[in-house]
């Protein structure tokens, strides 16, 4: 345990290691992921408030989240390439920078078309911080010691989505919306100047062909697919829902057509030749298109429904971030027991009971039906994600493993796109449908109530056709191929997005 010379941890053997040695560089990373992974958290909660205070509809607000994810997956794929050419200290502290302006920017937006273009700005910022921050943890500690410094930086992945949204509550409650964002500032300034005085400078390397086509394409292909689905959930016929899903259908098939013919693509999908691979990909995006959607509607029809406030909407949802963190851990020994698919199957079994059980819900419906519901898809979501995540990882070819990560957390963040746009466009109209069939004379609320429960029954069905996949998952062959990365083995965690 000798005193560490200089800061130079970060190719240190175990002898000349110590914590305190890194503790610097990792608080400016962790700070950094921390403002991220909440930002990413709090404006679930605060979508009714800002729905009242520009006088718009949900359909419009949801698109603060859809462009925010949207933004996110279109920078993702790029850090590789931007660090190799710039150097990882300086596109972090860049990207830094750029989120914490795209906040404040947020926090004085005057029209909700202006609080989207400014949340994409803040998702082209927030899209490289987790993996550049992963990248620079990853070669600060040495080899024996990965796993506990990694379990640092666990700590925002956990936290953030406990606490954002009672943050978010008080905020919304207590002060004003704006605050949700403006609060960004004084964290994005302490992230900066540690980053600035404490993250080790990095060498740059030969950058690699950057592919421009695709970088192109990617982002016209997922959000004109999402404005497609936003828009089908009122009229599958209409010309904006037929225009956005044409638009963007052309531009992904122009896409994966550029994409199998590059050297090096902006995104690896000649990994899903390996049909283990897909069919646990597929399985993952299942589970997180029916989560994701209804982690947004859940605070919808609390605040909207059951007339809670936006902070006491908070402490609710707190026990099923709780609950997920507690099934992590678990099943991530039970993994190398058991594999995933038990696990899969059981989170999954769980998460679509608990949905069917919201689907029925009435005006008379008790809080205390409620909760335990999201408890059980938190703990679901905990036994599923990171064992499916990790299988993931398994089943890609060797050679291609150390490129699966980009590719993992880009789609998560456009299938979460698809998410909220899809399931905030099915709400409303299935909202709007059952008024119209009651009458001037029913009582509205258990119109908005039943389109609720619609929405929720669909998440049921998406999540039990993912029960049923993971029945034909199995235990990937290990193939030794050319050009094996050795150890840099991604991490499944890096998989887990914002």
């Amino acid at each position: 345990m000798s005193a560490p010379t200089q800061t130079k941890p970060k190719t240190a053997g175990g002898d000349d290691f110590s914590l305190k040695a890194i503790l610097p560089p990792l608080m400016a990373i962790i700070v950094g992921m921390i403002m991220v992974i909440l930002d990413s958290t709090v404006v679930n909660n605060a979508i009714p408030k800002l729905v009242e205070y520009f006088d718009t509809d949900l359909k419009t607000i949801q698109w603060t989240v859809t462009g925010y994810t949207l933004a996110l997956s279109a920078v993702i794929p790029l850090a590789g390439w931007m660090t190799d050419k710039f150097g990882s200290k300086q596109i972090f502290m860049i990207t830094i920078a750029l989120f914490t302006i795209g906040s404040v920017l947020c926090g004085i937006a005057q029209t909700p078309e202006q609080l989207i273009i400014f949340r994409i700005i803040q998702g082209l910022g927030g899209g490289m911080v987790a993996p550049l921050g992963m990248a620079m943890v990853f070669k600060l500690a040495p080899p024996e010691r990965r796993g506990s410094i990694m379990g640092v930086l666990g700590i925002p992945m956990l936290m953030a989505p406990a606490f954002g949204p009672v943050l978010s509550g008080y905020l919304v409650d207590s002060v004003s919306w704006h605050w949700i964002f403006i609060i960004n500032l004084p964290i994005g300034i302490i992230a900066f100047i540690l980053g600035y005085k404490y993250l080790p400078k990095s060498d740059r390397h030969a950058a690699p062909h950057l592919d421009v086509i695709g970088m192109c394409l990617a982002p016209v292909a997922f959000s004109m697919l999402a404005y497609g689905v936003s828009e089908g959930g009122t009229s599958w016929s209409s010309a904006s829902t037929i225009t956005g899903l044409t638009v963007g259908g052309i531009a992904l098939v122009l896409f994966i057509f550029v994409e199998l013919g590059q050297k090096q693509p902006l995104l690896e999908l000649k990994v899903f030749k390996s049909s283990d691979f897909t069919r646990s990909i597929i399985l993952t995006w299942i589970v997180q298109l029916a989560l994701f959607g209804a982690m947004l509607i859940v605070p919808l029809y609390l605040q909207g429904v059951m007339h809670y406030t936006a902070l006491e909407t908070g402490w609710i949802l707190m026990p099923q971030a709780l609950c997920a963190g507690i099934g992590m851990p678990i099943s991530g020994r039970l993994f190398d027991k058991i594999g995933a698919r038990p696990l899969a199957f059981a989170g999954l079994t769980v998460i679509s009971i608990s949905l069917f059980i919201l689907s029925g819900i009435s005006v008379d419906t008790s809080l205390w039906v409620i909760i335990p519901c999201i408890c059980i898809m938190g703990l679901g979501m905990g036994f599923s994600m990171m064992p499916l995540n990790t299988h993931v990882l398994n089943s890609a070819p060797r050679r291609l493993v150390s490129r699966v990560t980009p590719l993992t957390a880009a789609a998560q963040q456009v299938v979460v796109s698809f998410a909220v746009a899809g399931l905030t466009g099915y709400l409303t109209s299935q909202i709007t449908s059952h008024a119209a069939s009651a009458g001037a004379n029913a009582n509205p609320l258990s119109a908005v109530v039943a389109g609720y429960g619609d929405t929720f029954f669909l998440s049921a069905c998406i999540v039990t056709a993912g029960v049923a996949l993971t029945l034909i998952l199995r235990k990937p062959k290990q193939q030794e191929e050319e050009g094996t990365a050795g150890g840099d083995n991604p991490d499944p965690a890096m998989m887990m997005g914002h």
